[in-house]
């Protein structure tokens, strides 16, 4: 069903790639003033994967992804583990004392390990092996736990339109290069292509847009339960 897992990045002239990577990283940390701009749109991702939390500080959270950990600004969770290679990213975070244990991917988790949410915001989209991860969110989810996805709406017209118009424009006016290129590389998954792992991997899908529908929209926000642990474990025993 997934053959085209996992993905494969597109070859680029590493110099070109180191740059784009600098230009990258201040986007993440929200530097510039277009990254800023879209941090605040990105607050309806951040909004609704905190929602189930509004009330109830008490469950156990993985985040996937967790960048500068600027997503607990949203929430206040008592136990918070999270996932980010890229420690740069969030070594200096006034966070940091809010975290519990750190991985470089989910399948370093020790295997009796559960949560109440696994949660993640614009990730899903960078991972080249998304159904093997999915696959390994359902083994660690409590019972009547939770994946809480948020996604940029990639593959439309409506997001790509947002993002040129916006990081990659002025990327361009800075370098006269197309931030394109890292877009391609990084961005490997669409969100159709998410949401049918997602539905694959878990029983219950509910899904809401910022925009009308699939098709105009910005951005996508998945809740999933009942996951699918005997789909997930025979995938990741052949994988």
């Amino acid at each position: 069903m997934f053959d085209a897992f996992p993905k494969t990045r597109p070859p680029v002239d590493e110099k070109k790639l180191q740059r784009l990577y600098e230009n990258y990283e201040q986007n993440r940390l929200r530097i510039t003033a277009a990254s800023r701009l879209a941090g605040f749109v990105e607050g309806w991702m951040h909004r609704k994967v905190a929602a189930d939390v509004k009330n109830d500080s008490t469950k156990s959270t993985l985040e996937i992804g967790a960048g500068s950990l600027n997503h607990l600004t949203y929430e206040s969770d008592t136990v918070y583990d999270i996932i980010e290679p890229w420690k740069k990213l969030w070594t200096d975070s006034a966070f940091l004392n809010r975290i519990g244990n750190k991985y470089d991917d989910i399948s370093e988790i020790p295997s009796t390990a559960s949560y109440d949410r696994i949660i993640s915001i614009a990730t899903f989209e960078h991972v080249l092996d998304i159904p093997t991860l999915v696959a390994h969110t359902c083994l660690h989810l409590a019972d009547n736990g939770c994946l809480r996805v948020a996604i940029p709406n990639e593959g439309s017209f409506v997001w790509t339109t947002c993002w040129r118009l916006t990081t990659g424009l002025e990327y361009f006016l800075k370098t006269g290069e197309d931030y394109g290129l890292i877009m391609k590389y990084e961005h490997v998954n669409t969100a159709n292509e998410i949401e049918q792992v997602l539905k694959y991997f878990y029983g219950d899908v509910k899904k809401s847009v910022l925009g009308l529908n699939n098709t105009l929209a910005i951005y996508r926000f998945y809740e999933c339960r009942l996951p699918q642990i005997e789909k997930a474990s025979a995938y990741l025993k052949r994988s």
